[in-house]
């Protein structure tokens, strides 16, 4: 049987062009996908969801697939014949292959190492990572044999090429026609064309189980979405209502902020002053520190149950402070825990507002607290390029003191995201003592890293050996805190500020569904033994709620400038809620509900037990409104410029 253009079938199919790369490509995205499933539990994934999650998968992996073959394709189109027969043909051949094997094998590797750390195909966080490659590649370098796993890489390419290399190398002497050229040609632009139009990331969105939808998807397909959505426009994506029904809706929930046509001035509030029989405190504390943990998820602590006594010292603290047991972290990165803790604003799809162009001179806390004699401080132990802290920071009245600023006799420790949090912390104390001397109040946010993968730290701090895991990391930091503290109580400040102990965000955010609540549960500890009584509350609060409450413990006016509410003036009648999120989709949590807005205007209701798992449930068209008019104005107030301050 002769194929159209001289060659025997048999033959055209074994020289269609890069057959064997398609191949591998195919059978490399397959077994990632198994060992992604194997990795996660096979149990996570319901039984009735496999056939989905395979015929899904092996669709997403073609459509990939196009894209790869069109420049081959071009390639074997334009190829003269004669390079067919030179002495190089081969061993080119070979070397394309084994090139291309490389490539493929890394890629999966850093699939199956970035979902150990997020449970999800590439993402934003990829592509940040893309940017950020000092501190990716010294983060893989010292968390994993990097050396070995590049030999491995290479000799598994090696093998694959060694064993197929007379497949690879046989290739007809025939010339190809024209008219198979010509074919060629047109597939190139036509596969392309079609994956384009068939590659809709939200058909990753099959079922209710976020696990089996991240298993369905393909790598490379999610990584090139997300650089495509690092921005989503929320009145085209999302569910909407009229700005007058939104700000209607807000101000019945205790929001008063001013029209979104209408930039927020400052000096515009009336100070209701210091109101001890409301507030928990004895007198206005003069000073604020607040202590941003990475990844500490409330379960890490004793005071929520866990029974490895990782974090004494926090226990400690909650103890003689005052404990929130219902905080919710807005997202699953930093950046958007800095955004909630600074800006008071629910979180906006797409990336924060930390990483965004005009997000200078924004309402914030320290945009606030500067008119009014403080000095607002950011202090990271990493180098605060990094998604962008230091620009946004000092863009918006805060004075930034990062790694670069560190005298390098001060640092006993560090690794690639930043020099140890016991080395942070004292070169924190000599700056609020100088603000302190200079007669200025002070406002200082400091920002950690040790609880971060490769999770090293100084030796001899603590009973478990550097790299401890995530489980070594937390009670170093623990550690880190607790001695933090110790220095503090013996400065003459001390007994004048208000110290908040909040994590940015939780240590995973995966689960079944694509907000877990229990993913974003995070701990709030207020401390302040001359002023604070202690005590518990299990009020549903959000790290939007702190700006304000900080104000509202301050006895300062402002609060009205953010869309959270001081939680020592949300009354016991008024909602609970607090806001959740990743990338796409929005969660507002109350009670026993949660509403999720996605894109395509989807809005989803979950009923939420005891243990925190989602249930689909009725909706109600009073969560869904007021879930709606929250995201939306915030989104509209960044875009318009309402969230400016001056």
């Amino acid at each position: 049987m002769t194929a159209r253009g001289g060659l025997p079938l048999h033959r055209f199919v074994r020289s269609v062009p890069f057959l064997h790369h398609a191949l591998l490509f195919l059978g490399l995205a397959a077994l990632t996908r198994c060992g992604l499933a194997l990795r996660t539990g096979l149990e996570t994934v319901p039984a009735s969801l496999w056939p989905g999650v395979l015929m899904r998968g092996v669709g997403f992996d073609l459509l990939v697939l196009a894209w790869l073959l069109a420049p081959a394709l071009l390639w074997a189109a334009v190829t003269p014949a004669r390079w067919r027969h030179t002495r190089w043909r081969d061993p080119l051949r070979l070397l394309l292959f084994f090139g291309n094997a490389t490539f493929l094998l890394f890629i999966a590797l850093s699939e199956v190492t970035f979902w150990e750390e997020f449970s999800t195909r590439f993402n934003f966080i990829a592509v940040d990572y893309l940017i950020y490659t000092q501190e990716v590649i010294g983060n893989l370098r010292e968390s994993y044999p990097v050396g070995w796993l590049v030999a491995g890489i290479a000799a598994l390419s090696w093998l694959l090429t060694w064993t197929l290399r007379r497949s690879i190398a046989a290739v007809p002497a025939a010339e190809v026609s024209l008219r198979w050229r010509l074919v060629y040609v047109l597939l190139a632009f036509a596969l392309p064309a079609l994956a384009w139009k068939l590659s809709d990331i939200d058909r990753m969105q099959f079922s209710g189980n976020a696990y089996a939808n991240e298993l369905a998807g393909n790598g490379m397909m999610t990584f090139t979405a997300a650089l495509q959505r690092n921005e989503l426009d929320y009145g085209r994506f999302y569910a909407t209502l009229s700005t007058e029904r939104a700000d209607r809706i807000l101000r019945g929930l205790g929001v008063e902020r001013k029209p979104l046509t209408q930039a927020l001035q400052a000096g515009a509030d009336e100070d209701e002053g210091f109101d001890a029989r409301r507030l928990p405190l004895r007198r206005a504390p003069r000073n604020v520190v607040i202590i941003t943990v990475e990844s500490l998820s409330a379960s890490f602590l004793g005071s929520f149950g866990n029974a490895d006594k990782l974090t004494p010292r926090l226990d400690a603290l909650a103890k003689e402070g005052l404990l929130f047991t219902r905080m919710y972290a807005t997202g699953t990165r930093t950046v958007r825990g800095l955004e909630a803790l600074t800006l008071g604003t629910p979180p906006i799809p797409g990336q924060a507002i930390v990483r965004r162009l005009g997000n200078d001179h924004l309402a914030t806390l320290g945009e606030v607290l500067r008119p009014q004699g403080f000095e607002p401080l950011f202090f990271y132990g990493g180098y605060g390029y990094f998604d962008n802290m230091n620009a946004f920071y000092a863009g918006n009245d805060y004075r930034i003191v990062d790694r670069t600023d560190f005298p390098k006799d001060s640092i006993g420790f560090e690794n690639v995201w930043g020099i140890g949090d016991e080395y942070l912390f004292d070169n924190v104390i000599p700056q609020l003592d100088r603000t302190h001397a200079s007669g200025k109040r002070f406002l200082a946010q400091i920002m950690t890293t040790s609880n971060h993968r490769p999770y090293t730290y100084a030796d001899g701090r603590i009973d478990i050996p550097s790299p401890g895991g995530r489980q070594g990391a937390v009670k170093y930091t623990d550690y880190s805190i607790g001695r933090f503290i110790d220095q503090a109580r013996t400065k003459p400040w001390f007994a004048d500020t208000l110290f908040l102990i909040v994590a940015d965000h939780c240590a995973s955010a995966a689960g079944k569904t694509k907000l877990p609540v229990t993913g974003y549960h995070i701990p709030l500890v207020l401390y302040a033994p001359a002023l604070l009584t202690p005590g518990r509350s299990t009020r549903l609060v959000s790290q939007i709620d702190i700006p304000p409450t900080i104000l509202d413990l301050l006895g300062l006016p402002g609060d009205d400038h953010f869309f959270g509410l001081s939680m020592f003036e949300q009354g016991e009648t008024a909602r609970q809620r607090a806001f959740i999120s990743n990338y796409q989709e929005l969660g507002y949590l109350t009670q026993d509900r949660l509403v999720v807005l996605g894109p395509k205007q989807k809005v989803e209701m979950f009923a939420i037990d005891d243990k925190g798992a989602a249930i689909p449930t009725q909706m109600d068209g009073r969560l869904r409104d007021e879930a709606i008019a929250y995201y939306q104005s915030a989104y509209q107030a960044f875009k318009t410029g309402a969230l400016k301050y001056r």
